[in-house]
């Protein structure tokens, strides 16, 4: 009786533990057991035999990101669903990558310059599933976008290509979103340093009859109360300015964004067919004007806009290798600048009448700005073969600008309007198994432009600028990519490009840009090659990339500052030349080290030796101002899977970060205006990072912490207004199938 009782404690022992162990294998290991168990004993026990002889087997694939980054074009690919439990923005992300530099304004919700390859600022578009991201409305950026609904980031560097239908002249960023036909729940909260907070809810529901729903929510809040340092503060004692410590106390940002979806998938008539309805809310106090020593205490901006979309998506559309793309979206822009107090604040937050307004010293404004957008896409791609496509783009974009004025009666209001078309055609080739790849392509660019408006005609050339004007460019170019090899890989590619101003440019934003309604449209000669390649075995991924570009632009737009009235206006350079080189390297082991390091390298300079009326250019073979030459950043990344699993078996990791990232200083303004040696810097920056995320439950939940600014360093970047010093984020989110 006793070995009975003991032989059955040591079965009910046995089972459990063999149950627990079931249990830590995961879902996938379980469906396998219940098969097997189908199978007679001594079969099952055969076959567990035999298993333990086979020798490992190893089954590598590349990734999406990885495939992109391996074609013609040259492109830079971004995970984000891998981490989007441990950042707090897509631009921190962005930043990161080879031959791309993000400049912000200060803190959270502040404008931002993105530069590729030394082209910036509107030179890039930004597009959300091939769609572009002002159909979101002009609040919607990389800063408050939800990140828990974006699967990965596109970002073409040079060359755009066709079915994206842009005028971008520098390159592209395309953020692609989940589309994983599954059910799922995926929320988010973080708060962190200078009172901010950020939460993010979105999912998706599929019915049995292919109707499939997707909400997202969005909302972001900070006050943006860092110190700022070393500002001018007037000594009443000494009777002059002494550089002092002071909060900023007029810079709080709230945006909210929301997103319906609902359509059907997997439908004869359609493969893909959504009704899209979209919300956007942005409040933005202002504290400074483009300098830092002009200090506003009350103007703010707000903007509002509605927008709707249906898309449609169908193989085999009327004929069998024909693929269709259609889009059709309109959006309800309405923008105000709120500015209808004449003072003149200090650092301290203290204020003197004055008889000017605060943003650019002119009469009280309380200034609107309606600019509805209609978007209208259509891409067809035909599929001669597996080896041979063709490519047929369509885009319509076409804005207006309805402005007026509650409180300054003597402005005029007007509804300027801008419309472009732009016809791409492409053919893309795949030969010897893919080893070489080609496309060719040809872009038409069609503007046209009318102007109403006639206020502060010297300043934004609306006198000299009237009526209706239509323009047509050409533009085309190649890419080639031979790669007889993993590890050795071959690409070039060459466009000419043209970008048409954007209406931020052309005609300002009502606060502290003006308007310059001559502004020509930008056209440039892109040119790049370089070489990539992978080096593996079974536990080391080594991957690197080399890049060499040259850009020989016409008419460049380029930003300029009036100090005096702290106010910006965008002005054509007639000649300028970028080239530079850029490299990255990343390593991977065993899916559990990740390290990348990149630099770049760019010099871009005025090239008009002479002025129009003959005399020599003070600021020929100059540096562009205001634009990174030189930086290179770093990150690693580690998951204490392993190590974790054994203290708490719940499937959980430990994901443990560092990042790095340096600028060489540039000129503020032009060299050749004044001396050198007195000329205003953005000074060299060197800023460390550290994350850490937790996740259980097979990342069902997860815990991130996050330090921006490790050790507290003053940073000035866009125009050399400071931005944050250390900056602490926590963010949990779950994430249910």
């Amino acid at each position: 009786m006793r070995r009975k009782a003991s032989d059955g404690r040591a079965l009910l022992r046995y089972l459990l533990l063999l149950s627990l162990w079931l249990c830590n294998m995961g879902d996938s290991f379980v469906t396998h057991a219940r098969s097997v168990t189908k199978e007679p004993l001594l079969q099952h026990q055969r076959k567990m035999k035999d298993s333990v002889m086979l020798d490992k087997v190893t089954i590598t694939g590349k990734s999406r990101t990885q495939r992109l980054r391996e074609g013609a074009l040259s492109v830079n690919a971004i995970d984000i669903s891998s981490v989007a439990g441990s950042i707090s923005s897509l631009g921190r992300l962005v930043d990161r990558t080879a031959g791309v530099k993000l400049r912000e304004e200060g803190g959270v919700g502040s404008d931002f310059d993105l530069s590729i390859n030394g082209m910036s600022g509107n030179s890039i578009r930004y597009f959300i599933d091939g769609v572009p991201l002002d159909t979101k409305g002009s609040g919607v950026n990389l800063a408050n976008l939800p990140v828990n609904l974006i699967d990965h980031i596109e970002i073409y560097k040079g060359v755009v290509p066709t079915w994206l239908s842009s005028d971008a002249l520098g390159g592209a960023v395309n953020i692609v979103t989940k589309r994983k036909k599954v059910n799922y729940l995926d929320g988010s909260y973080g708060t962190g340093s200078y009172h901010t907070h950020k939460a993010d809810l979105n999912g998706q529901y599929v019915l049995k009859n292919g109707l499939t729903i997707r909400p997202a929510i969005g909302v972001n809040y900070s006050r943006n109360d860092y110190m700022m340092r070393g500002v001018e503060i007037w000594d009443e004692e000494s009777r002059e300015y002494k550089p002092e410590d002071r909060r900023r106390f007029h810079d709080a940002y709230l945006s909210a964004i929301g997103q319906l979806e609902v359509g059907f998938t997997d439908k004869w008539w359609a493969d893909e067919f959504f009704v899209s309805v979209s919300y956007n809310k942005v409040d933005k106090e202002i504290q400074t004007g483009q300098i830092q020593t002009k200090v506003v205490g009350e103007a703010e901006r707000r903007s509002e806009a509605w927008g709707v979309s249906a898309s449609y998506q169908k193989r085999c559309f009327l004929l069998k290798d024909l693929t269709a793309s259609l889009a059709l979206s309109h959006t309800w822009d309405h923008s105000q600048t709120i500015d209808t107090v004449y003072r003149k604040y200090d650092w301290n937050g203290d204020f003197i009448k004055s008889s000017r307004n605060e943003i650019n010293g002119r009469a009280r404004t309380l200034r609107h700005y309606k600019r509805p957008l209609t978007i209208g896409r259509a891409d067809l791609r035909y599929r001669f073969s597996d080896e041979h496509l063709l490519n047929l783009s369509y885009a319509l974009n076409r804005t207006g600008n309805d402005r007026w004025d509650d409180v300054d009666k003597t402005f005029e209001a007007a509804n300027d309007i801008l419309a472009k078309h732009i016809v791409g055609l492409s053919y893309n080739q795949s030969l010897f198994n893919g080893m070489l790849s080609n496309t060719f392509f040809v872009k038409d660019y069609i503007n046209h432009v009318s102007i109403n408006q006639t206020d502060i005609p010297t300043v934004t050339g609306s006198r000299d600028v009237q009526g209706s004007s239509t323009s047509n460019d050409l533009g085309g170019g190649v890419g080639i990519k031979f790669q007889p090899l993993e590890a050795l890989a071959v690409r070039a590619s060459y466009e000419h490009s043209v970008r048409l101003p954007l209406a931020r440019e052309l005609l300002g934003n009502g606060t502290t840009i003006y308007a310059n309604v001559a502004l020509e449209p930008e056209k440039s000669e892109n040119f790049n090659a370089g070489l990539f390649g992978t080096l593996r075995n079974d536990r080391h991924t080594l991957s690197y990339e080399v890049n060499g570009f040259i850009r020989k632009v016409d008419n460049y737009i380029q930003p300029q500052v009036s100090e005096k009235e702290g106010m910006m206006q965008y002005v054509n350079v007639p000649a300028v030349h970028i080239k530079g080189i850029e490299g990255e390297l990343r390593y991977d082991w065993q899916q559990r080290l990740q390290v990348v390091g990149n630099i770049t390298w760019q010099d871009a300079r005025d090239r008009q030796e002479f002025k129009g009326d003959g005399k020599p250019s003070v600021t020929f073979n100059n540096h562009v101002p205001n634009r990174p030459w030189f930086y290179a950043s770093a990150e690693a990344r580690y998951d204490f899977g392993s190590l974790v699993a054994h203290l708490l078996p719940l499937t959980s990791h430990l994901y443990v970060g560092i990042d790095y990232q340096w600028v060489h200083w540039f000129y503020l303004s032009w060299e050749g205006y004044g001396a050198l040696d007195t000329k205003a810097r953005i000074p060299e920056k060197n800023i460390f990072g550290a994350q850490a995320t937790y996740s259980w439950k097979n990342e069902r939940y997860s815990l991130a912490l996050s330090c921006e600014n490790l050790f507290d360093r003053t940073i000035y970047d866009n125009y050399k207004l400071q931005k944050p010093g250390r900056t602490l984020f926590a963010k949990f989110r779950i994430n249910l199938h």
